[in-house]
């Protein structure tokens, strides 16, 4: 369960909760796929490490359109 950030204020970064969804999940791909050491020195997973680059918005979400 994710408690640091909170869900509610990730949902304010992003506007909308499947939006949220869709932007941690992919990166939380690639950070598997291609920053695997990085997330083993930060000892996190990368659901965890995806959302908190959210919250600190340096991830963002683009629309394409």
């Amino acid at each position: 369960m994710l408690i640091d950030p909170p869900i509610d204020k990730l949902i304010g970064e992003v506007g909308c909760k499947y939006a949220l969804v869709c932007l941690v999940a992919q990166r939380a791909r690639f950070l598997e796929d291609k920053k695997a050491e990085m997330l083993a020195q930060a000892d996190k997973n990368a659901i965890s490490y995806a959302s908190q680059e959210v919250y600190e918005g340096k991830v963002e979400l683009a629309y394409e359109g």
